[in-house]
């Protein structure tokens, strides 16, 4: 299995589709949208890094380092990784109750219980989540990512000292205000527009490059990036984390770990899914743990706070023009850049245009035909796509999704559990025996409906019950037919079980329940004959 695993690697690194090199032009719209997704990964790193109570370093750092190796190793090509809100809200308590190295340690350790999933090939249990708990998660997502952009609207003040960089929540009102949201509308327009006059320039870099230069050009007092925090700093260092070799460290890591592993994984596949069908590209599942894992564990060393995929610059990304590991590795690359180099500059764009690119991203990303079909699906579906939106809008993605998964779960299973029931008749080939047909699946939720079909006292003394439109599924299908073959025998009655499928015949055996007596029926393949440690249950 490792070695399936690392074949995939080694098919994946090519930057490109050997089969299909980019051209000139196509290597243009990859950077370019590299650079797009790098100047709006700078206010959310360090908005993220400030909600987990860390430097804003800390969090650029992390989205340079997360999103250069996931670029290279992830499972899907476009998928862009950092800094992550669902992560910082988690970290926060770690650092304000242990202190940032503890989080640094949490970090590493995150990425190894990420590698240790990806090696167990774990990753496949994401088809599990339903197409319902999907649309949820979408229109979940962009609602929350429209919901973090509100905070800019507040009025610029100092970062020092720990601060978030707003004073004191105040928001903008009166002409700044107005003069926001009005470059926040244009940077919209010329994103909407610009498809329409050219694919030259990704449409959101020509809306934050248009908006940029109107400000610095005309000197408008509108919040900046600067405003947030410097940005400013040198290569990551190598830091080995700062904390105790010792049990009580790992105790107070590790709930912590599997937290923030789980909610990366969770966000990441699920985003991995979403890129998938933009795409047309599936798979990956296995190979973006690994990667998530060792960008998270080399994080953790280099004094970053961890990350995950981030579906708001994934979305920017491809819809950039963004399609293969080039536009990622630019990404990461090129807010490197910033940091070291262009730090200055950076700092002079107008947080409305960042906003303005975001604002079309929550239209985008959110799934607006889930609106008009919520009337025509079934009503279990249309309530589990309301309640994991809200539940992602009112604690994280995470708990969304497995609230999602878990309902949708107990609902199809309610929904089996109501379809037990029986067809009866005589039979055609014993005289005086009264035939069963068993209809629908027999498993946990059932099996009290199964029991009840039966009416022992009245029927005759032979019964046949014919599971062949059914399937025995797990233990409590086969007490249940203990039971009943139990009942029969007490009131000195002859019961049959015709038409058990194989893997049924395995479990029967296995469980100990019934002991097969005969070999299966050679013209359907299917275990027939058995007897039970108290009386006979066989025949044809």
């Amino acid at each position: 299995m490792a070695r399936a695993l690392l074949t995939r690697f080694a098919d994946s690194l090519s930057l490109t589709d050997p089969d299909a090199p980019l051209t000139p032009g196509q290597w243009r719209v990859e950077i370019l949208s590299g650079l797009t997704v790098a100047l709006a990964l700078v206010p959310e790193a360090v908005a993220f890094a400030f909600v987990a109570g860390v430097e804003p370093l800390v969090g650029l750092y992390a989205a340079f380092i997360v999103g250069l190796i996931t670029a290279v190793f992830g499972g899907r090509p476009g998928m862009i990784s950092g800094a992550t809100g669902a992560l910082a809200v988690v970290m926060v308590s770690l650092v304000a109750a242990h202190g940032v190295e503890y989080l640094f340690a949490t970090v590493v350790l995150m990425g190894l219980i990420q590698i240790f999933v990806g090696i167990m090939r774990w990753g496949k249990f994401i088809r599990l989540v339903p197409h319902p708990v999907m649309l949820g998660f979408v229109n979940g997502l962009a609602i929350v990512i429209f919901l973090a952009q509100l905070g800019q609207f507040q009025v610029p003040g100092s970062a020092e000292g720990g601060g978030h960089g707003m004073a004191n929540g105040e928001w903008l009102h009166g002409a700044p205000l107005y003069l926001m949201l009005a470059l926040v509308a244009l940077t919209m327009a010329i994103i909407w527009v610009m498809p329409k006059i050219t694919n030259a320039v990704p449409a959101p870099l020509a809306g934050i490059g248009i908006v940029a230069a109107l400000v610095i050009g005309f000197g408008l007092d509108v919040p900046l990036v600067g405003d947030l925090a410097s940005i400013e700093g040198g290569l990551p260092p190598l830091h080995i984390p700062m904390v105790p070799l010792t049990w009580d460290t790992f105790e107070i890591i590790l709930p912590y770990a599997l937290i923030l592993a789980a909610i990366g994984l969770i966000e990441s596949l699920l985003t991995l899914n979403l890129v998938g069908e933009m795409t047309g590209k599936r798979g990956g599942a296995s190979q973006e743990c690994l990667a998530q894992g060792a960008a998270n564990t080399v994080t953790g060393f280099f004094g970053g706070m961890g990350g995950c995929a981030m579906i708001g610059q994934s979305m920017i990304n491809v819809k950039s023009g963004g399609r293969t590991r080039v536009a990622g590795i630019a990404a990461a690359l090129f807010l490197l850049a910033f940091i070291l180099f262009a730090s200055s500059l950076i700092e002079q764009i107008p947080l409305a245009a960042l906003v303005g690119v975001m604002f079309m991203v929550v239209i985008g990303t959110f799934a607006w035909n889930s609106l008009r079909i919520l009337r025509k699906v079934p009503r279990t579906d249309a309530f589990v796509t309301i309640l994991v939106t809200i539940v992602t809008v009112a604690t994280d993605l995470a708990t969304a999704v497995v609230v999602g998964v878990i309902v949708s779960a107990l609902a199809y299973a309610w929904s089996n559990a109501t379809r037990i029931h029986a067809i009866k008749r005589e039979s055609r080939t014993e005289e005086g025996a009264q035939v069963y047909e068993i209809q629908g699946p027999l498993f946990f939720g059932s099996a009290d409906g199964f029991m009840e079909i039966f009416d022992v006292a009245a029927d005759p003394d032979i019964v046949i019950v014919d599971f062949a439109n059914s399937r025995v599924a797990d233990q409590s299908a086969l007490q249940a037919i203990e039971a009943l073959a139990q009942k029969y025998i007490a009131a000195g009655k002859q019961i049959q079980l015709r038409h058990l499928s194989r893997d049924c015949h395995q479990l029967l055996s296995k469980a100990g329940h019934l002991m097969v007596d005969s070999d299966d029926d050679p013209d359907y393949e299917l275990a027939v004959d058995y007897s039970v440690k108290t009386g006979i249950i066989g025949g044809h």
